[in-house]
């Protein structure tokens, strides 16, 4: 996370989701709006440094808004961003988005298929836009 974006970016936290598709999806959505979306107005951190407790990741998402992105219905995401003291602004949840794409082969842990790179764009499309209606002072977009 770069000092100068910080201030303003949106902070987008995914879930780990190591194992699933789902959690490859969470990861690949925001990549795609962190680095070709909209570089420097959204930035993103590990969940795991919530879950440990890292003081630099605690204040950043206790003090920039927040959009996390869970695989499944644990919300692992959105629960560890509560307990590190957070308020998540917007919360997408992989799960809804594929009920959009009923029958469609996402791909597997390690590998998106098409239709999982089309998933995964319309997960990005989505927060992308929900940063930029967090950006421009709405608070609560849910």
């Amino acid at each position: 996370m770069s000092n100068e974006t910080n201030a303003k970016s949106v902070l987008i936290i995914p879930c780990s989701g190591i194992g699933k598709v789902h959690g490859l999806l969470t990861r690949e959505a925001t990549y795609l709006v962190t680095d070709e979306i909209a570089p420097g107005q959204t930035d993103t951190m590990c969940l795991a440094l919530l879950v440990k407790g890292d003081a630099e990741a605690l204040e950043a998402v206790q003090s920039r808004h927040c959009i996390t992105i869970d695989g499944c219905p644990k919300a692992c995401a959105e629960k560890n961003v509560k307990v590190a003291g957070g308020n998540p602004a917007t919360i997408v949840r992989v799960t809804e988005a594929l009920k959009e794409h009923h029958g469609a082969n996402p791909g597997s842990p390690t590998e998106l298929t098409e239709e999982g790179w089309v998933i995964a764009r319309e997960i990005a499309a989505n927060v992308a836009e929900a940063a930029a209606r967090l950006r421009a002072g709405k608070e609560e977009i849910r």
